[in-house]
C-alpha cells in the first residue's frame, strides 16, 4: 500500500484531496514516448502516484538525448529507453511500470490503447500523432498530445469526448521538421512536457471548470509568451485518410511506393508499384479504385494524397514505414 504521506503536499489541495489520490492510484496512463516530452511527464506522473504506467518507445538512448532527456545519464546509453526510465521509475514510489519496446503504429495501436484509461502523446512523429487520435476518438480514450521544436510547443486535450487531433489539425504542413533535423532546447521540451503531465492529471481528477480536455496551449519559450485556446466546437473533418498497418497492404488494390529504390530498395508490399511524389499526378492511378500512398514519415503520401485527391481521386490511404 502506498504511503500517503508522500502524496500530502498534493492531498492538501481541495482539487485532489483524498478522493482524488484514489482516483489517481486506479489510473492506467499510457505513454508514448520516452525522449524530451516524455521524460518530464513519466517522472511527475510516478511521483504523483499514478498507479500504472505503460512506457511504449522502440528506441535506445543516444549522447545527444541526454540535455533534454535528464531520466537517462551516461550509464545508459544503448540501453532501451523505455526499459532505462521504466527502472528509474521504479525507484520513485509504487507505480507499476511496464516497459514495452515496440514500435507504437497502426498494427499497435488497438491493442496499446484498449486497457488503459488515458494515453499520452510524446513522440516525434506527426503518423503516430495521428494513429493514436483516431485510435483514441474510435475507444472514446482522452489523449493529451504535445510537440516541442526549436523554442516553442504545444500541448492540447484530445478525445475522450473532446475533438480529435485532425478536426484541430486537418491538414499537415509542406515540411515536418524534427528535433534531429531542427534542433530543440533542454527547457523547452521540459515546460511542454510538464503542462502535459499537468493536462494528464487534470483528466484524472477530473477537472471540469475548465475540462483540459477541448483546450491548447502554445507556448512561444523565446519571447515567453503562452496562448490558449479552446476548441470544443471544432467540427471533425469530413475526409479522413487513415494510416494502414504493412499486413492490410496486401487487401489494397492499389498501393504506390513513393520512395525510390536508393531509400527503400523493398516496396511497401509485394504488388505496390512505384512512383516518385513529383509523378503521381501522372502516374496510372484508377480514380475509382482505392489508392494507398506510402513513404517512410508519411509526409509525401499526405502531400501525394493532397494531389490525388484535387484530381479527384477517391478513397486514400497512407502507409508510413516508420510508424507500421
Amino acid at each position: 500500500m502506498s504511503d500517503l504521506s508522500i502524496f500530502a503536499r498534493q492531498t492538501l489541495l481541495p482539487e485532489v484531496g483524498l478522493e482524488g489520490q484514489a482516483r489517481l492510484t486506479a489510473a492506467h496512463v499510457l505513454v508514448v514516448g520516452a525522449g524530451g516530452l516524455g521524460c518530464p511527464v513519466l517522472q511527475y506522473l510516478a511521483a504523483a502516484g499514478v498507479g500504472k504506467i505503460t512506457i511504449m518507445d522502440p528506441d535506445h538512448v543516444e549522447r545527444s538525448n541526454l540535455h533534454r532527456q535528464p531520466l537517462y545519464g551516461l550509464d545508459d546509453i544503448g540501453r532501451s529507453k523505455a526499459e532505462a526510465a521504466a527502472a528509474r521509475l521504479h525507484s520513485m514510489g509504487d507505480t507499476k511500470v511496464t516497459a514495452d519496446v515496440r514500435k507504437l503504429g497502426a498494427s499497435t495501436a488497438t491493442e496499446a490503447v484498449a486497457p488503459v484509461d488515458l494515453v499520452v502523446d510524446a513522440a516525434d512523429s506527426f503518423a503516430v500523432s495521428y494513429i493514436l487520435s483516431d485510435e483514441c476518438l474510435a475507444q472514446g480514450k482522452p489523449l493529451i498530445s504535445a510537440s516541442a521544436l526549436g523554442l516553442q510547443g504545444y500541448v492540447g486535450g484530445f478525445c475522450g469526448g473532446a475533438p480529435s487531433l485532425r478536426a484541430v489539425f486537418p491538414d499537415l504542413p509542406d515540411q515536418a521538421a524534427t528535433c534531429a533535423s531542427a534542433g530543440v532546447l533542454g527547457p523547452v521540451v521540459g515546460t511542454i512536457g510538464a503542462l502535459q503531465a499537468q493536462m494528464v492529471l487534470g483528466t484524472l481528477l477530473g477537472w471540469d471548470d475548465p475540462t483540459p480536455l477541448g483546450q491548447m496551449i502554445i507556448f512561444d519559450l523565446k519571447r515567453f509568451v503562452p496562448s490558449v485556446f479552446r476548441f470544443e466546437g471544432a467540427p471533425e473533418p469530413e475526409t479522413t485518410w487513415t494510416f494502414l498497418s504493412r499486413a492490410a497492404l496486401a487487401d489494397q488494390p492499389q498501393v504506390i511506393e513513393l520512395r525510390p529504390d536508393s531509400e527503400s530498395p523493398e516496396a511497401a508490399s509485394q504488388h505496390a508499384v512505384r512512383a516518385l511524389p513529383e509523378d503521381i499526378a501522372a502516374a496510372a492511378i484508377d480514380r475509382d479504385q482505392p489508392v494507398t500512398l506510402c513513404c517512410q514519415s508519411g509526409l509525401r503520401a499526405w502531400r501525394a494524397g493532397r494531389t490525388l485527391a484535387a484530381l479527384g481521386q477517391q478513397h486514400i490511404t497512407l502507409f508510413a514505414a516508420g510508424a507500421e
